[in-house]
């Protein structure tokens, strides 16, 4: 007997009992669906971090230490932020950008103080953060060497001084301490939305006592894969200016952006993977029910089992159709698992950026597809082959007895 007359006889099979194979593949087509539309979620996930924080990938970060080795506080200066920005000494690294802050009240004339805090930097801080602006603008060179009274607001000092509305905040007047400043920007949500940002010399000579002191420096890399060079010319630049021999008494941490970014997306494959192993018990429960609906199957076409192997029918012939049987029937839950899957993932990917604006969107995973049907097929052969091969090995005799 051929593979294809086998298959005619499996399909044939199958339609005898239209209402019990579709059934069966129910477990099989969740599953397959499940797995697609999880990993869907997963890559979106994955996709939007990358999408939001791939800027973090060229960054190294370098913070002042609470207390200096020797117990007392330890700033870095303007002459530290300037010799990281030497491109002779850190040819790896495209700018130093400068951060000093403390905290502060802010209020509108006459209204209730707020406590937040002031970010004193430079004219390329939104651009090295990679923040948007909701309205307005970011103060520009000039602003920042005149010391100018500007300041660009997060979301929460809006909340609390303008009920969340950005356009009533700008061009306001708001005492930051007790210095009235002219918003000129608002600045979108992210992790750092209480905040105020104004010039650098004009938080550090109204705001924060003036002196050179700065709390973080953003560096930037050239490349992500420049980052290993530039973190390293990094600390011995900060080593040499502190005369630091020896790494555990340094005054300042510098981390890569990167190992952080790297670590999340591990948890988040990690989380995806999880979530992908309970759908697939879906799949393994399909199995099962194809495998018990085999059995079933093989007990009551005993007597046509026996008959065929009567008029010469081989073992091969018998073992043949049912394993095809089983493995159609696991093959087309998969199909319809694959376009149920692929249908609501597609649906989510239009539907949930409208209903939650923040929420990416799924990424169909091609290679999840694939295995999962391939894994629907493989399950069809396995859950197949004890009642395709218990089949095969009746006797004819025995079997057409069978009542």
């Amino acid at each position: 007997m051929t593979v294809w007359e086998a298959a005619r006889l499996a399909l044939r099979g199958l339609r005898a009992n239209k209402l019990r194979s579709g059934l069966t593949t129910l477990g099989i087509i969740i599953g397959v669906a499940a797995v697609i539309v999880l990993v869907a979620l997963g890559n979106g996930i994955q996709s939007g971090f990358t999408e939001s924080f791939g800027s973090l990938a060229t960054q190294i970060t370098v913070n002042a230490n609470q207390e200096g080795t020797n117990g007392a506080p330890r700033d870095l200066t303007d002459a530290d932020v300037a010799a990281l920005d030497d491109p002779v000494d850190a040819p790896d690294v495209v700018s130093a950008t400068p951060i000093a802050g403390g905290p502060v009240t802010v209020q509108l004339p006459g209204g209730s103080r707020f406590r937040t805090s002031v970010t004193g930097t430079t004219a390329g801080y939104l651009d090295v953060t990679d923040r948007d602006l909701v309205v307005g603008r970011m103060f520009d060179a000039t602003e920042e060497r005149g010391k100018a009274k500007v300041a660009v607001l997060a979301p929460g000092p809006v909340e609390d001084l303008f009920a969340g509305d950005a356009g009533a905040a700008l061009g306001s007047e708001v005492r930051i301490g007790r210095t009235a400043f002219r918003v000129i920007g608002v600045v979108a949500a992210t992790g750092q939305d209480d905040v105020v940002i104004t010039p650098l010399g004009t938080a550090r000579s109204f705001l924060l006592g003036g002196g050179d002191a700065v709390s973080t420096v953003v560096v930037v890399a050239r490349s992500p894969e420049a980052v290993p060079a530039a973190l390293a010319q990094v600390t011995a630049i900060l080593d040499d200016r502190q005369s630091v021999d020896d790494p555990a008494e340094r005054d300042y941490t510098a981390t890569a952006q990167q190992s952080l970014l790297d670590q999340v997306n591990q948890t988040l494959s990690f989380l995806t993977l999880f979530t992908v192993a309970v759908a697939a018990i879906s799949l393994i429960v399909g199995g099962i029910g194809v495998a018990n609906i085999m059995l079933v199957t093989v007990t009551e076409r005993t007597r046509e089992i026996g008959i065929r192997k009567a008029i010469g029918a081989r073992r091969r012939a018998i073992l043949q159709q049912f394993l095809l049987e089983s493995t159609i029937l696991a093959g087309f839950g998969g199909l319809v698992g694959i376009l149920l899957g692929v249908g609501l993932s597609t649906a989510a990917a239009i539907a949930l950026p409208q209903a939650i604006p923040d929420f990416p969107p799924p990424v169909v995973d091609v290679n999840s597809v694939l295995i999962s049907f391939g894994i629907s097929l493989l399950i069809g052969l396995v859950a197949g082959g004890y009642p395709a091969n218990r089949a095969a090995r009746l006797r004819p005799i025995e079997a057409l007895r069978f009542q």
